[in-house]
């Protein structure tokens, strides 16, 4: 009988189902023929039929009793004789690396894993795979011993160049079967194994510990060497160096000590140790390793002062430290680092860190002084900056007398800077998001409680007992708004009216102005450049800037001052010389205003263009005169900068990108004088709005000029109504809205009932909203609006072509 084993893990044929079959068949015919001869002999005998069919009747019978008892009497070794599960076996071999295999008695593979079928090809035992002679004999002699004892060994056979150990067991219930195991035998390769300490983590821990690691090949040419040999031979790590004679990098003077070539006379001399790598050559491969050679070759004291000399002329700030902890030397860029003066630094280096960074100083510097040559960085932060983390080198140094540890500090106040204003930008981007969007919500309300003012006021009469308290309520309201609108310009969403402009221009038309609010205690001075190009901005929110920053100015000038006010052209190599971080490389105008006040302290310098931010006293400032000069510079593509000390005053720079492109004529000065328009229409008005009183107000103000309105909540509320067969002469939608927003609804309305007029209103900037609309033909309305401006947006959108 055959068990076919999966696919998925191998084939096997096995069992004993035919072996008794066969042997069956052969007593059967040996019976037989035993029958047919004794029938035989008795017919010659007797010459009697009857007693002739008797005996063979008899005879047959007796043969079916026999072989009835034989098949239904039970066997004690049933279980024994049933074909093991071979599939379990096949998984436990799985588990081991090395090749398993089982064979039965008659010589066939009955079961292996994977490792097996791999190695030796053709699903074969042990004994009869495809091996050299010598190998072969000894499987069939290890297999006939393992019958025999019990087990048996081979150390080792040959399989196409890869050896293997052999281990055979006999196996089984009955002992039927033979376990093979054969280990590949992993040949020990000294040498390559040396370059790859050198080549890997062994020699790079060797290198920052000063050891010099090379493996030489049986000709002294170089296989493998670490960095520090690298840098003392070459001057560089990464300059190949493998295949080339290790001689050529040494050199030996008439004493017999061993140099560096490249080091000439003034290298220190270095101490070789030779590890063959062969048991049998001693001048072969091998292993070098090499250190500084102490001694009294070298005189510390010397050296030590050589040391200090050349630390004084580096640029980097560098102190040698003893293994108590205390300071040897240090150079003039250390102190600076440190804002204190060489004579002034204390006798250990953690009394200049803060309490809590003592320990961490104190520990790494025992640790590095009295261990192995390696070197760190510790986070410190010094007692005088304590706000400031620097970062601290310690190296463990030797053969320098008393010095045991070299420590660096890094100037990276630049650095600093840096990162501060790119925090610092960070956060304003963030409070600008914040403040575009509560602007943006108080806007809705304003313009409900605006609208609903108005409304009121068209029932009184001034005189009447409410009239006044209605107009405060407005008045009110209106300066609110202004607050918004400041907030909306430091977040960058103020509704901004551009114009190709010229920066003295606009100085000299907010002049007059700015010298009555500076009042007669601040003298105004105003100084142009020549040849400033003009910039895109918006006239009045330029004149607010410089307003804003004039009132500063004054506000830090009690006893009174000077405010100067200039222009400049900033041509791009002027930028570059400036090596700015942050302002791009471009041809600029500058406007500067500068006073002689009493300056910011310079943990205020970095906060004074946050909203709501203020020095001064409560009641006298909102905190947002510099924030709307942030936003409206930054809106209009500019870059505004701080400098300031106290005491010396404060200097602001504003630089505006020069405008590219045709610079429309000048303006002929004749302005035509407002006439109040007809504002009485007619037609039917959608108003899509999400805010209830928002809606309600736009609502009543649009039915009292004549219009017959209706009304949506969201977008989708709107293409219902279209989709019912109304039609409208005119859409009134907000912006932002949940569901569905009001671009998103104009483009399905246009898309499916053709040129629709469409009126946007919405607290957000009118640029901003109009790049991410980018529909046609849009009117805008910004938030918040009176009953008034309402109707004059309708009545304009109305008449549009």
């Amino acid at each position: 009988m055959t068990t076919p084993i999966p696919p998925a893990q191998f084939e096997l044929l096995g069992g004993t189902g035919d072996e008794d079959a066969r042997q069956q068949w052969q007593q059967a015919l040996w019976l037989v023929a035993a029958t047919l001869l004794s029938l035989a002999i008795l017919w010659f005998v007797s010459k009697n039929v009857l007693l002739l069919g008797t005996c063979a009747a008899t005879m047959v019978a007796a043969w079916g009793l026999v072989d009835y008892v034989r098949r239904t009497r039970p066997k004690p070794d049933d279980v024994e004789l049933s074909p093991p599960d071979w599939s379990i076996t096949h998984a436990t071999a799985q588990l081991s690396n090395a090749a398993i295999a089982v064979s039965d008695r008659a010589g066939r593979l009955v079961c292996a894993n994977d490792h097996f079928t791999k190695a030796f090809a053709g699903l074969k035992a042990p004994p009869d795979l495809i091996v050299d002679d010598a190998s072969r004999d000894l499987l069939v002699a290890a297999g006939r011993a393992a019958w025999r004892d019990g087990n048996a060994q081979i150390d080792s056979i040959t399989k196409d160049d890869r050896q293997f150990s052999v281990k055979v067991a006999r196996a089984g219930t009955a002992d039927e079967y033979l376990l093979w195991r054969l280990a590949p035998i992993e040949r020990l390769d000294i040498e390559s194994r040396a370059i790859e300490l050198i080549s890997g983590r062994i020699g790079r821990a060797m290198a920052q510990s000063g050891i010099m690691a090379v493996s030489l090949a049986d000709d002294g040419r170089i296989r493998a060497a670490n960095a520090a040999f690298a840098l003392r031979a070459v001057g560089s790590d990464q300059e190949p160096i493998t295949g080339r004679p290790f001689a050529n990098y040494m050199r030996m003077d008439e004493k017999g000590s061993i140099f560096f070539e490249r080091e000439g006379r003034r290298g220190l001399p270095i101490r070789l140790l030779n590890v063959p790598l062969t048991e049998d050559k001693s001048d072969g491969a091998a292993l070098l390793l090499a250190v500084d050679e102490e001694g009294p070759k070298v005189e510390r004291g010397m050296a030590l002062a050589h040391v200090e000399q050349l630390l004084s002329t580096l640029p980097l700030g560098l102190a040698l430290v003893d293994r108590d902890g205390r300071f040897l030397f240090a150079n003039d860029a250390f102190a600076r680092v440190l804002d204190i003066s060489v004579e002034a630094l204390p006798s250990y280096p953690a009394d200049l860190v803060i309490n809590e960074d003592k320990a961490a100083v104190l520990d790494s510097i025992r640790r590095f002084g009295s261990g192995a040559m390696t070197s760190g960085d510790i986070a410190v932060r010094l007692k005088e900056r304590p706000d400031e983390v620097i970062a601290l080198s310690i190296a463990g140094i030797r053969g320098l007398g008393e010095a045991a540890v070299l420590l660096g500090l890094k100037d990276n106040s630049e650095e600093t800077k840096l990162k501060r204003q790119v925090a610092q930008q960070t956060k304003m981007e963030s409070i600008g998001q914040l403040a575009g969007g509560v602007a943006h919500d108080f806007n809705n309300i304003l313009t409900a409680i605006i609208g609903y003012c108005d409304l009121m006021l068209m029932r009184h009469q001034p005189g009447d007992g409410d009239y006044d308290d209605i107009q405060q309520i407005k008045n009110n309201s209106n300066r609110a708004a202004s607050l918004t609108r400041q907030l909306l310009a430091f977040s960058r969403q103020q509704t901004l009216r551009p114009q190709i402009l010229q920066l003295p221009d606009v100085v000299a038309d907010v002049s007059s102005l700015l010298k009555r609010l500076l009042g007669e205690t601040v003298r105004l001075e105003v100084h142009h450049g020549r040849a400033l190009g003009p910039v895109r901005a918006d006239p009045g929110q330029l004149e607010q800037v410089i307003v804003n920053l004039g009132l500063n100015a004054r506000d830090a000038m009690e006893k009174g001052g000077v405010v100067h006010i200039s222009t400049k052209a900033v041509s791009q190599d002027d930028v570059r010389a400036m090596g700015s971080e942050i302002l791009p490389i471009g041809d600029y105008a500058l406007l500067s205003v500068e006073d002689s006040g009493s300056g910011i302290a310079k943990e205020n310098l970095a906060k004074i263009f946050e909203p709501f931010f203020t020095t001064k006293e409560v009641g006298k400032g909102t905190g947002l005169g510099l924030s709307t000069v942030y936003g409206i510079v930054k809106q209009s593509g500019g870059f505004i900068f701080a400098e300031s000390e106290v005491g010396q005053g404060t200097r602001f720079d504003i630089y505006l990108p020069v405008h590219v492109g045709e610079v429309p004529s000048a303006d002929t000065g004749k302005r035509e004088f407002y006439r109040p328009k007809d504002l009485w229409g007619s037609g039917r008005i959608l108003i899509v709005e999400d805010e209830d009183m928002v809606r309600a107000v736009a609502e009543r103000a649009l039915v009292r000029q004549g219009y017959v309105v209706e009304t949506a909540s969201d977008g989708e509320e709107a293409l219902a109504l279209f989709a019912e067969g109304k039609r409208y002469d005119l859409v009134v939608s907000d912006v932002v809205m949940p569901n569905m927003d009001g671009p998103t609804m104009a483009r399905n309305l246009r898309g499916q009932f053709g040129d629709i007029r469409l009126l946007f209103m919405s607290g957000y900037a009118e640029e901003q909203l109009r790049e991410t609309i980018s529909l046609d033909n849009v009117s805008f309305l910004p938030k918040p609006f009176s009953v008034q401006q309402i109707a004059e947006a309708v009545h304009d959108a109305m008449a549009m072509e």
